[in-house]
């Protein structure tokens, strides 16, 4: 099989006649039909149904011509985007942890690339594991992940073992905000029990290498009520991740913002 058979297949389904198709094909009736038949020998299945009224596509027929049609439509795409010499268009990829600073970062960024050359960015927000696996397995060039600072030998040991380089960008500390006529604006120290009545946003990442997820939900949302707020909400930290590439073949790109201390690293 070959683009000429795709190519012969679909218009003699568009034609339903192999005389009709030869013409538009320049090509004799004889090597059209054999070569519809070789088609079919080469996929063991029956595409046209011959009849004194011409050639209908069979059940297998149409899922074939259907396929054919848009591989063909790839073909023309790819010769449409190369017939000029090669493309110049710049792709980038990466993903995020679901953050207005990280998105006012990277929005300051692409008004950094270049409006008379050609891009294609990929912005995907997701969770740290989803990242790695984007980076591992969906070709992406460059992913931060954001993670509590007692998960930090987890997710570095899996750094390494999937051979990935990173880069630490920040540390923080989470923050409880209420208003200043909160009953709570005057506690010194506030428990969980202070907050076991009004309503819970929990923003945790539920998942982290080589822990099972139970295990990172009690850590995440700790349900001793003796616990403190400023324990349990522990540091984090954000890091650049990303394949290493060969010797010259690196492109930095820095995504500059006041809300995003540090640089980002060569992708």
């Amino acid at each position: 099989m070959n683009l000429v058979h795709l190519k012969y297949a679909v218009e003699v389904a568009e034609t339903g006649s192999i005389n009709k198709a030869s013409e538009k094909l320049y090509v004799s009736q004889p090597n059209l039909s054999r070569a519809i038949k070789d088609l079919e020998a080469s996929l063991g299945v029956t595409i046209f149904d011959r009849s004194a009224k011409g050639m209908v596509l069979t059940p297998d027929g149409e899922v074939f011509v259907r396929y054919a049609r848009s591989i063909l439509r790839q073909v023309d795409a790819i010769e449409t985007v190369f017939s000029n010499g090669s493309t110049e268009k710049k792709k980038f990829s990466i993903s995020v942890p679901r953050a207005s600073y990280v998105t006012d970062a990277f929005a300051e960024f692409s008004k950094l690339l270049d409006r008379d050359t050609p891009v294609e960015v990929f912005y995907k927000e997701t969770n740290s594991m989803r990242s790695m696996k984007n980076i591992l397995q969906d070709e992406y060039k460059l992913a931060i992940i954001r993670y509590a600072e007692n998960y930090d030998k987890y997710y570095k040991s899996t750094f390494d073992e999937k051979g990935l380089t990173y880069e630490l960008i920040t540390e923080f500390q989470y923050v409880l905000l209420m208003n200043g006529k909160s009953p709570l604006a005057d506690k010194e120290n506030i428990t969980f029990d202070d907050l076991k009545n009004l309503i819970e946003i929990a923003h945790a990442d539920p998942y982290v290498p080589s822990l099972p997820l139970s295990e990172v939900k009690k850590e995440e949302l700790p349900d001793n009520s003796q616990r403190r707020i400023r324990a349990a909400l522990a540091q984090s930290r954000h890091f650049h991740v990303g394949l290493p590439h060969s010797a010259g073949a690196a492109r930095q790109i820095r995504a500059h913002s006041a809300r995003l201390p540090g640089e980002h690293a060569q992708i």
